[in-house]
């Protein structure tokens, strides 16, 4: 494994500095006397690559790429090589701002351009790791299975199931992931958007009732265990070389309501639960239609990878002991 090359796509983000930083985590013996360590390169569009991930991470690659228009990715070719994995986090994953302008959340979403770049290499002997969303799913049940129908009741959700399919039809090389709401502590370079466990927390720590959803379902899944996720996967191509055609969900074991969501972290935390006020998702007007119940079953990743996704309230109590410490 020693010297394989990883590319995320999409690095400065929340779960793209997380796997970068797990990659960079794999030191050791590698099986065969060989110690094990990755190159490791990243592409950035709106965020500058940010000094504490560029110092947290020795040797790490920086490369500017549209994903719209593919530029970029031909400095990637010459100076970084064809990589063994590619992580692709990058999307517009507000659902309203995929709802206001949905011609953008297609070009984003769909990665045409990087998989035209995967093709242009002689062999397909890069895996493509794409991160997809439980919004693929209608919301009309629980515990949807992969080979559920996927309909999706929003534009972001739309595009992300056009992403599966362009992905399936067009690249032999594959495991697409259907993750749910992620979760954890705040990464190296903190990152601009609202972390859920962290907005809950912060909420409920200033003593006043908030408004929580009882009739909306998600299974959220720890940030740390997405990772292993990604990095069973890489490790499973690495070792085998047997092209990949996988479906993933990948959610957390635990069917939580955003109420229960905000319930386990005043329990872990000890606020008053009183200062959590249920309603129903239909007295609030987001903007966009947002799937009622989209949790997943997850016999299938479990099975595959060998990965046991730990409970929610676990991963609260680990994030917000994380948290504590910085």
């Amino acid at each position: 494994m020693s010297g394989k090359r990883v590319l995320v796509v999409g690095g400065t983000g929340y779960l793209g500095q997380h796997v970068l930083q797990g990659f960079s985590q794999i030191h050791g013996d590698g099986g065969g006397g060989t110690s094990s360590h990755f190159h490791l390169a990243f592409t950035h569009h709106s965020t500058p690559p940010p000094p504490p991930l560029l110092d947290a991470i020795p040797h790490l690659l920086a490369y500017h790429v549209d994903l719209i228009t593919g530029q970029g990715f031909d400095a990637i070719t010459s100076s970084f090589g064809q990589p063994d994995v590619v992580v692709n986090c990058a999307a517009l994953s507000v659902p309203r701002a995929c709802e206001v302008d949905p011609a953008a959340a297609m070009a984003v979403n769909v990665p045409s351009s990087l998989v035209k770049w995967l093709l242009s290499f002689e062999n397909n002997s890069t895996l493509l790791i794409h991160l997809s969303t439980d919004q693929v799913y209608e919301g009309v049940k629980s515990f949807y299975k992969e080979e559920d129908e996927a309909v999706p009741v929003n534009a972001y959700g739309k595009s992300k199931v056009a992403a599966e399919r362009f992905i399936s039809e067009n690249y032999p090389n594959f495991a697409i992931l259907r993750s749910s709401i992620i979760f954890g502590p705040q990464t190296i370079a903190p990152v601009p958007k609202s972390l859920p466990i962290q907005w809950i927390d912060g909420v409920l720590s200033k003593g006043n009732t908030v408004e929580f959803f009882h009739d909306e379902f998600r299974c959220p899944v720890y940030v740390k265990d997405v990772v292993s996720i990604i990095l069973a996967l890489s490790k499973k191509w690495i070792s085998e070389g047997k092209q990949m055609r996988l479906l993933l969900n990948m959610g957390g074991p635990d069917r939580v309501s955003r109420v229960e969501m905000a319930e386990t972290v005043a329990y872990v935390r000890g606020y008053n639960k009183s200062l959590i006020k249920s309603v129903s998702a239909s007295s609030v007007d987001r903007g966009v239609k947002s799937p009622a119940d989209i949790s997943m079953d997850i016999t299938k990743l479990v099975q595959t990878l060998g990965v046991s996704p730990i409970s929610f309230k676990d991963g609260v109590t680990l994030t917000l002991k994380t948290e504590a410490k910085s």
